[in-house]
């Protein structure tokens, strides 16, 4: 067996685990930390070394951050602390863990890896994945390649960012009743679908594992599935994360 460690960094929680690379699985349960008040750049780096501490994992691996990122260094900071614009995160894991690391966005980590193992797999065309939790997150994929950091959360929708109209985090945790934020998610995807008129929407954050109540309510023309690595997207495709690296350096 092939292994890769990952690790994903959330709004409430920083989980991470080694990666079976070549089924896409985890290898072993994921370790899962609060992720700290503030979530300061060091605090967080702290958090990420005793996850793979934990494993006693010695060698490379990968990290997700909820941010735009560009060749290790964070330039948003929607859903994390603000000092972390401009920071190096990959200089700064490296320093922290004493590993080499791989630092990409969140969403485009989960992309890598349901396009890979999941729900994307050997599809053609425009796929677009999205992920509802604290925001929304986005990877966008034409011809299965990634077109990085394309924050469709962002958009604007209703006067202001879609996350705030749409993300996980909208739902009434005491209704069961999925119906009112659904129609908010379709009004949001019928937008995402006249923007880039993708072959295929790929559904994903925790909230995939009641798709079945959404489906029916999410009314655009390209297909909409659940993703298939659900929670686990984040840390396969961040350990993913680091073979690609290595592929870039060459």
């Amino acid at each position: 067996m092939s292994l890769g460690f990952g690790v994903d960094v959330g709004g409430s929680g920083i989980k991470g685990a080694p990666v079976d690379m070549e089924m896409g699985g985890l290898s072993a349960d994921r370790y899962r930390i609060d992720t700290p008040v503030p979530a300061v750049p060091e605090a967080v780096a702290e958090v990420v070394c005793e996850i793979v501490d934990h494993f006693g994992w010695d060698r490379a691996f990968g990290v997700t951050v909820p941010a735009i990122v560009q060749h290790g260094v964070v330039w948003s900071a929607a859903n994390i602390d603000p000092s972390w614009i401009g920071t190096d995160a990959g200089e700064l894991l490296r320093k922290v863990t004493g590993r080499d690391v791989a630092v990409l966005n969140d969403a485009d980590a989960a992309g890598i890896a349901e396009m890979t193992f999941g729900a994307g797999r050997g599809r053609r065309g425009v796929v677009v994945v999205l992920t509802f939790g604290t925001g929304i997150g986005s990877a966008i994929f034409n011809e299965g390649v990634l077109v990085p950091n394309t924050e469709l959360g962002h958009i604007e929708l209703h006067g202001g960012p879609a996350e705030h109209y749409a993300a996980g985090r909208l739902i009434d945790r005491k209704e069961p009743d999925l119906t009112p934020w659904a129609r908010r998610v379709a009004e949001y995807l019928q937008y995402v679908e006249r923007i880039f008129s993708p072959d295929l929407i790929i559904f994903g954050g925790g909230i995939s594992k009641r798709f079945e109540e959404i489906a029916p309510l999410l009314d655009v023309r390209a297909p909409v599935v659940p993703a298939q690595l659900r929670n686990n997207a984040g840390i396969v495709g961040a350990a993913m994360a680091v073979s690609i690296e290595e592929a870039r350096r060459r």
